[in-house]
């Protein structure tokens, strides 16, 4: 991966977090926070 890549990576979810906190109150990012904390107590379980 170049730097042009992972800064451009960077900026888009930079963006979209930006966006999903103005428009919709974080609602989006709370609720896929919550499944990566689900998914990663899933994968403990199975280490």
């Amino acid at each position: 991966m170049t730097n042009q890549i992972a800064i451009g990576i960077g900026l888009l979810l930079i963006v979209g977090i930006g966006l999903d906190a103005a428009l919709y109150d974080g609602t989006n990012l709370l609720f896929l926070l919550r499944k990566l904390d689900d998914l990663v107590e899933w994968l403990a379980f199975w280490r």
